[in-house]
């Protein structure tokens, strides 16, 4: 061995110093179906983040006398009895920030979208108490979704909480995207959170808010039909933290849970396996607070709190169309609201699905403007009247002409309400069409040409009554000469065009 090599090994020698390091280790009991058992961890906290082998991030759910019940997050077939698991001293957290906006994540913040790793320097936990009492104020800003039928009779405010219901395939995502697409522009930040979606169904839904340009505003965070249970049941408490950093800073933000049906089922599947009690349908006894605890962090912060809010579109699929049943009963009492999609709306063309009876906004008009508002109040009454006199039209045809007009212009407001995926529509042009229809300016169009109508007057108004559609966008309000110059544009388009029958 040579001197130099001798010299440096002295040197090191000289100059080492052992750091003593404290660590909290257990070790694993029995593992299987993404639950370890853990002993050993007598410090463990609630919701900790442990350390497995292989950098496997696991949480501990379960405190009990001799051990640990922990759910894993991720791969777990590399975990075996013996193994060692160190505490990290830290409970279950994310990283926010701006960095995340236009990516798709996993729950844990790590990216699926192939464009690369995010930095972020700021972590929110998971779990969170909810803003206090004090700390809000009322709900009373509108967030415009774009969609006729919600905006004027299902309103959204922001810091709301406002469930859609509904059986598979009756539009419930579609919804919830062109709400997605109409922040475009609005500073609103929206965070969309798949739980336990098919993969294919994910991928397409980032194609449309791509293709439409709203991934530039929005979050996209997946926990896939393949991952484990574990990663379904932290997916809408991420998702939220994701969207609370927003609004801590002042902002706006709005947040999709698709779906807590699916969540529910992960949550029963983890308490199942970690040998929590079960109570009715097999669920634990604390599936409701898994709900409420969730729900109630939406939220309109009060000026002195930074003024910024957090609204949340949970989604619940019915069976056959049963809303009386345990989980979407529970959901519906932690909303302030909710859209009831039917499948027989659905197959009959009538999209959205909304049934209109059972849908309601417990925020009602307070948060709509006072245009919308206008409009609004009369269109609810007219459509159940509508739909009350057709399911008693249909057994007799000797009607008088007072409810014959009102059956047809019942179709006409039906036909108006009909809108396309993709084509949300803004505020101030569905003033327009919505007050043509209640004042009988659609009377005389064939139903079948209500669409077209209302498409020639939209862009015959844009075109050479542009400072009106301004005013009502800006001023919120159909004053006596906004009025005058609707009714006379709207006159106008009807006088120049073949839609009225002769």
């Amino acid at each position: 061995m040579s001197n130099s090599i001798v010299d440096v090994l002295k040197t090191q020698l000289t100059s080492f110093t052992a750091e003593p390091k404290n660590a909290t280790v257990g070790h694993v009991i029995d593992v299987g179906d993404g639950i370890a058992r853990i002993s050993g961890l007598g410090s463990a906290l609630a919701s900790e983040m442990l350390q497995f082998p292989g950098d496997t991030i696991g949480v501990a759910l379960n405190l009990e006398e001799d051990s640990v019940g922990a759910i894993i997050l991720g791969e777990s077939t590399h975990i075996k009895e013996g193994d060692e698991v160190r505490s990290t001293g830290k409970v279950l957290q994310v990283p926010v920030g701006k960095n995340l906006i236009g990516r798709v994540v996993s729950p844990l913040g790590e990216p699926l979208d192939g464009k690369g790793p995010i930095k972020s320097d700021a972590f929110y936990p998971v779990e969170k108490i909810a803003p206090r009492v004090i700390t809000r104020q009322a709900v009373k800003q509108p967030l415009q979704t774009g969609i006729k039928a919600i905006d004027s009779m299902i309103p959204i405010g922001r810091g709301q909480r406002e469930l859609i219901i509904g059986d598979r395939q009756t539009g419930k995502t579609a919804i919830t995207l062109d709400a997605i697409i109409n922040q475009k522009g609005k500073g609103v930040t929206c965070v969309y959170v798949a739980i336990g979606q098919k993969e294919s169904k994910v991928a397409k839904i980032v194609a449309d808010l791509t293709e439409h340009g709203a991934m530039e505003h929005t979050i996209v965070v997946v926990a896939g039909a393949s991952d484990p249970a574990a990663l379904s049941y932290i997916a809408p408490y991420a998702g939220c933290a994701m969207a609370e950093f927003f609004m801590d800073k002042g902002q706006d933000s709005l947040v999709v849970y698709d779906d807590l049906s699916k969540h529910a089922w992960a949550y029963r599947e983890i308490s199942l396996l970690l040998k929590r009690p079960p109570g009715r349908e097999a669920y634990p006894g604390d599936v409701f607070y898994l709900h409420s605890r969730l729900l109630e962090r939406a939220a309109k912060l009060s000026k002195e709190y930074g003024g910024g809010s957090l609204t949340a579109l949970p989604i619940i699929e019915t069976q056959a169309g049963d809303i009386s049943a345990y989980i979407p009963t529970n959901v519906i009492s932690i909303t302030d609201g909710q859209m009831f999609l039917e499948s027989d709306l659905f197959y009959q063309g009538i999209r959205p699905a909304l049934n209109v009876g059972l849908s309601v906004s417990r925020v009602g008009s307070s948060a709509q403007t006072k245009a919308m508002k206008k409009v609004a109040g009369k269109l609810r009454l007219d459509l159940a009247q509508y739909r009350e006199l057709a399911a008693f039209a249909q057994f007799g045809s000797d009607l008088d002409e007072t409810t014959r007009k009102q059956l047809e212009r019942g179709k006409r407001l039906t036909e108006v309400l009909k809108q396309p995926r993709f084509v949300p529509m803004p505020v101030e042009q569905q003033v327009v069409i919505l007050y043509a229809a209640i004042n009988g300016y659609l009377d005389d169009v064939a139903p079948e040409r209500v669409s077209e109508f209302e498409k020639g007057m939209n862009t015959y108004l844009q075109t050479n009554h542009l400072k009106l559609m301004e005013n009502i966008l800006n001023v919120g309000e159909l004053t006596p000469e906004v009025e005058a110059e609707l009714v006379k544009g709207i006159k106008e388009f009807r006088d120049m065009t073949d839609f009225v029958q002769k």
